[in-house]
């Protein structure tokens, strides 16, 4: 006679349960601290550019002047789509009005996989793999950037190879060169946010990849995972509390009010940190750079709501989160509001495709167990 093992108790959505290793990266949350491979992913958004830090998460090291040159020219030139997948934007651009260019994206990478052949990546070699995930990583801005701008029903604009990355996804996005400015702000934006440790989108893909599934499924399921409003949509949401609360005089009985109702305030708080965001610390200095009316509001509104949450919910560290600059600065780099979590996508992308290949490595799949709480079995099963 064999019995099942007994499964183990771990906390509600598995926080803390470790389930692999890594060495792409970590947070620290009670240090207000998270590194991309050895390196501070704060530092690294402030002294590099995007593509050195792409380069680091798929190859484990910081490229020098002649790498760095050899895969900026090669994932330039794989931004431009597949026929098959440029065809059908306008028909997935249409068909999710509603629903916006996150949700035509998931289409267009399953397309986009297929076309470019894309096998499992239980099948294929890690060069192979590599060679797929720079495929996908290249192409999701030149998707998200078409979707939108169909969606508004302007023509899509070609990518250009001679621009770097930030920059080239502005261009795309509003179909002009966009001032230095404003691009170094949004690749300080897209680097603090390439990853963050096992995050609910971050482990999806893991899951899917564990399965030995191609890297577009991986992404797919990802891209899933990131368009629920508690993972990916608050960027625009914090922006708009700070649209609801409108003046500094409003702030206290707008903040009040909602706290002792148990709402959530969208841009404050976050599971892992017990201190200060660091990406929040980084995209005010951003954010102060520009300086103005929104941003010397939005400093205000975020000292008077940690007061109030120190008041009204004492012992709990409550700071800003990623998504309150995130959004301010966004929207003074011109980027439209039902953009903002694209954007998001277009930088995590690359943390996603690192996990993916790292855990395309490992030939065990993740498999855990639930609980069963519903009515004992076996029961007679009623006559018909």
């Amino acid at each position: 006679m064999t019995t099942d093992p007994a499964p183990l108790d771990v906390p509600r959505g598995l926080a803390g349960v470790v389930v692999t290793d890594t060495a792409l990266g970590d947070v620290r949350g009670r240090e207000g601290f998270y590194h991309y491979r050895q390196y501070s992913a704060i530092e690294l958004a402030r002294t590099r550019s995007f593509e050195d830090v792409w380069y680091l998460m798929f190859h484990g090291e910081l490229p020098g002047a002649t790498a760095r040159a050899a895969f900026t020219a090669r994932t330039a030139a794989l931004r431009h789509l597949p026929r098959e997948v440029t065809e059908a934007l306008p028909t997935i651009a249409a068909a999710g009005a509603v629903s916006g260019p996150l949700a035509g994206l998931r289409t267009a990478l399953s397309l986009l996989g297929a076309s470019a052949g894309f096998r499992p990546v239980y099948d294929i070699t890690t060069e192979r793999r590599r060679d797929d995930a720079l495929v996908a990583c290249a192409a999701v801005p030149t998707v998200l950037t078409a979707l939108h701008r169909l969606g508004q029903g302007l023509e899509p604009v070609e990518p250009r190879e001679d621009l770097p990355y930030a920059a080239n996804y502005l261009y795309m996005l509003t179909g002009a060169e966009p001032d230095a400015a404003r691009v170094r702000a949004v690749e300080q934006y897209l680097i603090s946010t390439i990853d963050h440790g096992f995050n609910a989108s971050t482990f999806t893909g893991r899951v899917v990849a564990s399965t030995g599934a191609d890297v577009a499924a991986c992404l797919v399921a990802s891209v899933g995972a990131l368009s629920g409003p508690l993972h990916g949509g608050a960027p625009s949401r914090a922006l708009d509390t700070l649209d609801a609360i409108g003046t500094p005089e409003r702030v206290d009985a707008w903040i009040r009010e909602r706290v002792l109702a148990g709402e959530r305030i969208m841009g404050f708080g976050h599971p892992v940190y017990r201190t200060e965001d660091p990406r929040s610390r980084m995209l005010r200095s951003v954010a102060e750079s520009f300086g103005g009316p929104l941003v010397d509001f939005a400093v205000e509104v975020e000292r008077q709501v940690e007061a109030i949450l120190a008041e009204l919910k004492p012992g709990r560290e409550l700071h800003t989160n990623v998504e309150f600059y995130a959004g301010v600065v966004m929207e003074l780099c011109g980027l439209p509001r039902e953009m903002f979590t694209p954007t998001f996508c277009a930088a995590r992308v690359i943390g996603w495709s690192a996990n993916i290949l790292e855990q395309a490595e490992d030939s065990k799949i993740i498999r855990p167990a639930a609980r069963y709480v519903g009515t004992p079995a076996p029961q007679p099963v009623p006559a018909p």
